[in-house]
């Protein structure tokens, strides 16, 4: 059986993050179209991403974003036990 490395599991993680983010951004640019990045960041600014479906798109990249800090974290040995 082979192991995986810390580097691999980040490599997975940081591709699931970018599929991720580009739904999210498809899906706000449906819901208004012209938005950008950093206007994601901002949801709050824009009423158009109170669509539950964006809502729960979003909450998986934040999901897959906290995951991403663990494990860096838990790599470096940073993280506890």
């Amino acid at each position: 059986m082979n192991a995986t490395s810390w580097p691999e599991v980040e490599r997975l993680l940081a591709e699931l993050e970018e599929l991720q983010r580009r739904k999210v951004l498809e899906l706000a640019r449906r819901l208004r179209p012209g938005l950008t990045l950093e206007d994601v960041r901002n949801p709050h600014d824009f009423p158009e991403l109170g669509d539950p479906d964006w809502q729960y798109e979003d909450g998986v990249l934040t999901g897959i974003q906290s995951v991403q800090a663990a494990v860096r974290a838990r790599s470096r040995g940073e993280g506890g036990p």
